[in-house]
Order: structure tokens, then sequence, then C-alpha cells
């Protein structure tokens, strides 16, 4: 049969046979697969009444941010945004009573956002299904494609540099 990514290949090699355009094969797959993702996640979000970015920033909280939270430094470097658009992001989950941002006690300079107890709820309640969600997306593969494909993704992953989350 084929997908998407098949004809456009196909496409290429008549018209310009002397291409290779093999590399196509992998990196438009992840670009097209990168775009039918964050579309489903954006439906799955707004089922909820939350976008995407809002589900990250109180995961990033939740998962790393203990009870003193995080920097928005730090959380500006794990959302891989601009300073400016964390700040905001920082400030609409602060006027839906979600965060609160709250001295830096090593540093007064510095304040540190922290998840509130609804935050904290939220991402609590929302965690499993959004998992079981991503689990859908992915009942076409069994558990060893499933590892295979995680192990070479992480393999591109390092080799292109996206080893830490700063």
């Amino acid at each position: 049969m084929g997908d998407a990514v098949d004809l456009i290949a196909e496409h290429w090699s008549r018209e310009r046979p002397d291409v290779d355009v093999s590399p196509m094969q992998v990196i438009a797959r992840i670009t097209r697969l990168s775009r039918v993702v964050e579309h489903d996640l954006k439906k799955f979000f707004a089922g909820h009444g939350m976008e995407f970015w809002e589900f990250d920033v109180l995961a990033t909280l939740r998962r790393s941010g203990g009870e003193t939270g995080l920097t928005a430094g730090a959380l500006n470097r794990a959302a891989m945004v601009t300073s400016g658009a964390i700040t905001n992001r920082i400030d609409r989950l602060a006027a839906k009573g979600l965060v609160q941002r709250a001295p830096d006690p090593e540093d007064r300079r510095s304040v540190r956002v922290q998840l509130t107890p609804a935050g904290r709820t939220l991402i609590d309640d929302l965690l499993p299904l959004h998992m079981a969600n991503e689990q859908r997306m992915l009942t076409t593969l069994d558990a060893p494609a499933r590892d295979r494909l995680a192990d070479l993704l992480r393999n591109l992953s390092e080799a292109l540099g996206d080893t830490s989350l700063d």
C-alpha cells in the first residue's frame, strides 16, 4: 500500500533519479508523524480544557520541581521556548490557580514556580489519561517493536545532540 512519503519519494526518484532520496524515508516520516501526533495531542488536551503547553509546564514541575518548584529559567530550558514565552505561560497558569511564584530560599533575587494543590491534582489526574492516549496511538506496534523504535529514535536523538533537557 504505502504512505504519503512513499509517494513523495517515488515522485522525486522519477523526476531526479540522480539524487538519493532515501534519507527522506526517515526524516519526512518523522516530520509528518510529529504533525499527526501534535494534532492528536492538541485534540486530547482540548477535550480536557487545556493546551498541550499547559500540560507540559505542569508535568515538568510535577516530575522535577519537588516541593520547592523550579526557577523560570529551568522551566524555560525544559520547554525550549523564549524567556518571554515562559513568563507568559507562568502568568496564564497562575491566573488559573495552577501554579504560584515563591521566593527562592537560596537566592533572594530568584523566584521559583511551584504547583498549587489544584495544579498538582490536575496533573496527577491527567497523566494516566495522557499515557492511555499515547498507548492508543501506538497500538499498531507490539512491545518489542515499540522498544526497537524507541532505541532507534534515542540513537538518532543522541547523534543529533539532543542529550539533555537544557
